[in-house]
């Protein structure tokens, strides 16, 4: 039996991303490198001693735990459960989140509009590093002042906020790019690639000597729209969680949370 080509046409029909198919593939093959080696049968055994192996974070670990029990549920027919094979804990890591302050600091001494208009973008709507580069100029609703997130992580639609403030931005922009794609930014070779994007932030974290990713101005979305007042179920409306438990991380980074406790210093 092909197992890998099994495997892909299991992840193909259930509609997988390639990112995945690729990811479960890489896991699955080196698994059978692991248990040829050490002369290890194809089981659960062999399982427990290739996770017991690993040298990697909790949360890549708990990645190749999902790659072979999919593995071994929908190819071979054998499931397991987490109790028979445990999944690491995720760790309980708090967003990283810039103040208000930070980020007009960081767009004012950004002078590139193309740039600029980025760190506006990845800030003031949520949206992911890879929403952003696939985001079309017709998925921006002008009128509505929304943002049409198309396929975002997966393979989910939503919409976000498109900010008032943005839009003068856009239309200059618009007018001073020649596109030969419907991108709203474009790279040499199609659309921006997710390295230019980083590259921009990189720079631009100099600024407030910090080091800028598109996940930071994610997390100081949701946690200012929660400092200022909006209902956390719309948050998670907004950045596309599945689970509400997801969102509540912003919770403990939130400012509006600790205000009301008095510290114990101050009453003495």
């Amino acid at each position: 039996m092909d197992y890998m080509l099994r495997l892909d046409e299991e992840c193909e029909l259930r509609g997988f991303s390639r990112q995945t198919k690729k990811t479960y593939a890489y896991v699955v093959a080196s698994f059978f490198h692991f248990i040829q080696k050490r002369g290890l049968t194809l089981d659960k055994w062999g399982v427990k001693s290739y996770l017991l192996s690993l040298k990697v974070s909790a949360n890549a670990a708990r990645l190749y735990h999902a790659a072979l029990k999919f593995f071994f549920a929908a190819v071979l027919n054998d499931p397991f459960s987490d109790v028979e094979i445990p999944k690491k804990r995720k760790p309980k890591i708090l967003p990283k989140v810039l103040s208000q302050e930070q980020i007009k600091k960081i767009i004012e001494s950004t002078n590139n509009l193309k740039h600029r208009l980025i760190i506006k973008l990845l800030y003031s709507s949520g949206l992911r590093l890879q929403e952003l580069i696939n985001l079309k100029r017709q998925h921006i609703d002008l009128d509505r002042n929304l943002i049409n997130v198309i396929q975002g992580k997966g393979k989910k639609d939503r919409v976000t906020l498109l900010s008032k403030g943005l839009q003068l931005d856009l239309l200059k922009y618009y007018g001073s790019t020649d596109f030969s794609t419907p991108y709203v930014f474009e790279g040499r070779k199609g659309k921006y690639s997710k390295k230019s994007v980083q590259k921009v932030l990189e720079k631009a974290g100099k600024t407030i000597k910090a080091k800028l990713t598109p996940h930071m101005l994610r997390h100081s979305f949701a946690t200012h729209l929660l400092e200022s007042g909006v209902d956390i179920r719309y948050i998670q409306k907004l950045l596309g969680h599945s689970d509400v438990e997801t969102t509540e991380v912003y919770t403990y980074v939130s400012k509006q949370s600790l205000s009301g406790i008095n510290n114990p210093l101050d009453q003495l």
